[in-house]
């Protein structure tokens, strides 16, 4: 693994890679409040031992990149394309394979609109349509607006409440399969070890903008897969068939009985498909 503090649209992104340059490339765009620990390392480095250059990167007030003050909007989802865009280009990327998970593929969607030239594929992992459409669906579970409701009153002082706390907010995320409280502690204290502030995470909160790239999915062009788990509580399986029906040359694949999470017992499947996806 190897790792960069880019400098990008006046902004610092932190970035880390696997495998070898040569290979082609796929970028994984995390969703939203979550840095690119949860893109685990062992899944990056099993994806990359398949011939792939994966490159994985913390999104703006998350993780090492550059953070503004709680409860402030500094930037849009299309900031956040552009952001990505950046990353391609300092890593002297001329076309990629994007893998984006729940906002990450919304910011897929939009990277395919106005960065055609630079997507080959796009993979969307428990996302949804990017635009008024999105208001038809089934909304979120309420349990999880409960759980993030709690963040007010944790002491963002105290390491090991901080860690329950990020780790339990994937359990109001799974599904029916097993959750994985240890992998899920793991990667939250990784998460708590490397950021530098982690209440700027809410900030996502307040993202707005990318109205010029609302309900345009069907003028995707790009070989397009969309993995979707049958139980996913955040953004419910309808919104996965919402997105194979507005983009009509699409694949849907669905996993059965997995919430809105990368679950473990489903990484040979989604890795299978990514890299025939990405063969395309």
């Amino acid at each position: 693994m190897s790792k960069q503090i880019l400098k990008i649209n006046k902004v610092e992104i932190c970035t880390e890679s696997f495998g070898n340059s040569k290979d082609p490339a796929v970028l994984m765009i995390m969703g939203a409040m979550s840095s690119l620990d949860w893109w685990d390392e062992d899944f990056c480095l099993r994806l990359a031992n398949q011939g792939r250059f994966v490159i994985r990167y913390d999104h703006r007030d998350l993780g090492q990149s550059t953070i503004y003050e709680p409860g402030t909007s500094n930037y849009t989802i299309t900031d956040l394309a552009d952001d990505a865009a950046g990353v391609l280009d300092a890593y002297s990327i001329e076309q990629a394979h994007i893998v984006g998970m729940s906002m990450g593929g919304m910011i897929g969607q939009i990277l395919a609109l106005k960065y055609p030239e630079s997507v080959l594929t796009l993979t969307l992992i428990a996302s949804s349509v990017f635009g008024t459409e999105m208001e038809k669906l089934p909304p979120m579970d309420q349990s999880i607006l409960d759980h993030h409701a709690k963040s007010g009153a944790i002491d963002w002082s105290n390491r090991e409440a901080v860690i329950a706390y990020l780790a339990d907010g994937w359990k109001t995320l799974s599904g029916s399969k097993p959750y994985e409280q240890e992998r899920m502690y793991k990667l939250a204290e990784m998460e708590v070890n490397r950021a530098k502030q982690l209440q700027s995470r809410f900030n996502h909160a307040m993202l707005q903008g990318g109205n010029d790239y609302f309900d345009r999915m069907g003028e995707i062009s790009v070989p397009v897969l969309i993995i979707h788990g049958t139980e996913d509580p955040a953004l419910p399986y309808e919104h996965g068939l919402a997105l194979a029906k507005a983009i009509p040359h699409s694949e849907l694949m669905p996993l059965g009985g997995s919430g809105h999470e990368i679950h473990s017992e489903d990484w040979d499947q989604i890795i299978d498909s990514v890299v025939k996806h990405s063969s395309l």
